[in-house]
């Protein structure tokens, strides 16, 4: 194959030189100018767009870009000036149709020259840094009309007259408003802030600021805050209809100053409409929109916490400190229970459940539930009479509500330890006396106070129930070896052995019981010791029952339930007619103010008076004598007869129980002490309280005072010692 030779590429000159007609860049910027006068009459659809095209291009391509460019700006400037003097001319509100008229035909010749100057558009404009055809046309709109003198103020002023109109309830042209809003946006940001906006904003200032003072005058709190609410979404309404987004968070701003941020404390204080009332009266829909109006200003929603937890505070000490609302311990805690289930629906439902209203709530509750040192009493009370009966009948899903309330209430407590002490004495009661309405309902308190406060709280509780189960073996094992002969006519026996620990300490009173009681619990003494080695018993009389059979006149037989001093006192009656009050008690060695109360419950109380007392009266004297009431007749074979009491602890009581309680705290305080001590080996005094304190509040509020007694008693028994340099100071001993 041979070998091709390699052919060479020249590119020659023209033979001949083009010459450019002189006059060839005015010819042809004529037939363009002539072009533009006719878009701009509206006569475009006589012209050949191709034609035109290409005369821009070649003007552009024969280094002409620059007469074009000078020449189109010329020709635009004329015709704007021209629609200036339109625009101007127009009256009353045919002034924004004009002007809208206008602008439309601007744009729609301004794009039909960018069409035809495209080429310019895309070679000479950016080699030369020169504005674009189309950003070029609305800057020479806004130096011309926008700025110009005659239309700048008259455009602005008749936009804030027709806001202002639609502001009173007249209908306006919100499709004009778009367009004109719009046109404004086109130009640039800074046009429509300087142009509209800036004024806007303050005219809107001024407005909202007098018609909020004419409202306040006029209107109750609810009323005002209707209003207010209604003039911002009107805002919003309207920046969404035809102003720019960006002017919303601007004018609501405007609104929530003038409106509620400059009224705030007034609308809080109304007298009779204001937040308390509105709290008092549970105005769920005036205290939400409160909350959704006052959280859009800076301190709105702490102004209405401030004032909820001050009206909470005021409220719940008179609750807790009147002394006709302290004479019911249940009605006392249901109270308290009302007030902040009403409180929690007002948050929930108004206050879309703010964490910090409830974190207020919990605090305002805390605070004035600690003011009765006998919150912790009242509510073990409370808890009582549920579960002896307030709860019969009533689903385990209501059971768990109410149980889940009285922990909230408990969880305010700072003395838990003292609320210990008393539903311990009250379930003690409850578990003896069988009157507990549920064992579940009684173990899922018991489980939830384990969670709260866990295991040591519940430990002994969970003995008591652990006792009743066992006394029932023990009860069957008894009469298992008993033979028939030896209870067949005699008392029969039912024995609750009680752990010392476990249950709450009760003072052993004296009471001489029965003979043929008597006989009976020897046996299951001797029974029990026998089948239980190093145990001691000792009989608790005070928390026993009884159920007797009685024969009144006629033959009358009734059953009557009672406690065990009620018996013994009824048993005597076996062998007198008559016996004063001083014989019972030396037959019976019952202390003094028990036995008043037995003998009340059975010969003052009507349809329960088995005994009769002469001289007649409610009170027991210690010279009254007693018989046997043979006109007792009730419709009932059974009859309960209870013991006169005070629900609530006397005063002693409640100073003997204060007593054990701050004797139960001191080794805790101890124990805490000497555990801090432990781990830090040197601590001065200041420290030990806090540490002391936070420990233990879980439980109970040390005192400091009592920690600084227990630190002495700890260094006496050289657990500690002091520094000898700094006798703040204190040390641990290994």
């Amino acid at each position: 194959m041979s070998s091709q030779k390699k052919r060479t590429f020249k590119i020659e000159a023209f033979k001949h030189h083009v010459v450019v007609d002189p006059k060839y860049a005015e010819k042809t910027w004529k037939i363009l100018e002539h072009a533009i006068h006719e878009i701009y009459n509206h006569n475009a659809s006589g012209l050949s767009f191709e034609e035109l095209y290409r005369n821009a291009y070649n003007m552009v391509l024969h280094k002409f870009g620059e007469n074009l460019y000078s020449g189109l700006v010329a020709t635009m400037t004329w015709h704007l000036k021209e629609m200036s003097k339109s625009i101007e001319s127009a009256q009353g509100g045919l002034f924004l149709e004009e002007l809208n008229r206008q602008w439309a035909d601007h744009n729609k010749a301004l794009q039909m020259i960018r069409d035809i100057l495209m080429y310019m558009d895309r070679t000479f404009i950016p080699s030369s840094h020169k504005t674009p055809v189309h950003e070029l046309g609305l800057n020479l709109w806004r130096d011309n009309i926008i700025h110009s003198s005659k239309i700048q103020t008259r455009l602005v002023s008749t936009l804030l007259e027709l806001i202002q109109k639609e502001r009173t309830g007249e209908v306006i042209n919100r499709g004009l408003m778009r367009n004109i809003t719009k046109m404004l946006m086109d130009l640039g940001s800074l046009v429509y802030l300087e142009n509209f906006e800036k004024p806007f904003l303050e005219v809107s200032a001024n407005f909202y600021s007098c018609e909020s003072q004419q409202f306040i005058e006029s209107c109750d709190c609810g009323e005002y805050l209707n209003k207010a609410e209604r003039r911002l979404n009107e805002e919003m309404e309207r920046v969404s209809q035809y102003l720019d987004a960006k002017t919303e968070s601007k004018i609501t701003h405007v609104v929530e100053t003038e409106m509620i941020a400059n009224h705030m404390q007034r609308l809080v204080y109304m007298e009779c409409s204001g937040l308390v009332s509105m709290l008092v009266d549970d105005k769920y829909d005036d205290l939400s929109r409160m909350y959704s109006l006052f959280r859009r200003v800076p301190d709105g929603l702490s102004t209405i916490r401030d004032v909820m937890t001050s009206h909470l505070r005021e409220t719940g000490k008179q609750l807790v400190t009147d002394p006709d609302k302290l004479r019911d311990p249940v009605d006392f805690v249901q109270r308290l229970l009302n007030e902040k289930d009403k409180h929690d629906r007002i948050i929930t439902a108004a206050f879309n459940n703010d964490k910090t209203f409830q974190n207020a709530l919990n605090s305002s509750f805390e605070y004035f539930i600690n003011l009765n040192s006998r919150s912790p009493e009242f509510i073990s009370l409370y808890v009582d009479d549920k579960l002896r009966k307030g709860l019969k009948g009533v689903s385990e899903e209501d059971v768990e509500v109410v149980l889940d309330k009285v922990m909230m209430l408990f969880r305010y407590l700072q003395e838990k330890d003292v609320f210990e002490k008393y539903y311990k004495q009250h379930l003690a009661k409850r578990l003896l006396s069988g009157k507990t309405v549920s064992d579940d309902a009684e173990r899922s308190l018991i489980v939830k106070l384990k969670t709260e406060c866990g295991y040591q709280f519940t430990s002994k509780l969970e003995g008591m129930f652990t006792d009743m189960k066992t006394s029932q073996d023990t009860m069957q094992g008894f009469y298992a070896s008993q033979s028939a002969s030896d209870g067949a006519d005699g008392p029969s026996l039912a024995v609750q052995v009680l752990t010392t620990g476990s249950w709450p300490t009760q003072p052993i009173a004296p009471c001489n019981l029965p003979p043929e009681i008597m006989g009976v619990c020897e046996r299951f003494r001797a029974f029990y010791l026998g089948t239980h080695t190093g145990r001691r018993l000792t009989w608790q009389t005070n928390m026993g029952t009884a159920d007797l059979k009685a024969t009144f006149a006629k033959n009358q037989k009734h059953e009557l339930n009672v406690s065990t001093y009620q018996m013994c006192i009824l048993m005597l009656f076996n062998s007198s007619d008559r016996l004063t009050y001083r014989e019972i008690e030396q037959a019976t060695d019952i202390p003094a103010s028990d036995l008043k109360r037995c003998l009340q419950s059975l010969a003052c109380v009507k349809g329960k008076n088995v005994l009769g007392k002469d001289p007649m009266g409610k009170d027991i004297a210690e010279d009254d004598a007693f018989a046997v009431n043979d006109k007792f007749s009730s419709k009932f074979f059974k009859v309960k007869i209870g013991t006169v009491a005070a629900q609530k602890e006397s005063e002693p009581e409640k100073q003997e129980t204060r007593q054990r309680v701050e004797e139960d705290r001191k080794p805790q305080i101890e124990a805490a002490i000497v555990r801090i001590m432990k781990s830090r080996r040197v601590l001065d005094h200041n420290n030990i309280v806090t540490e002391v304190t936070k420990q233990l509040q879980a439980r109970f509020l040390p005192n400091p005072v009592v920690i600084k007694k227990r630190i002495e008693s700890l260094i006496e028994r050289e657990f500690l010692e002091r520094d000898k340099a700094d006798r703040k100071l204190y040390r641990y001993l290994a």
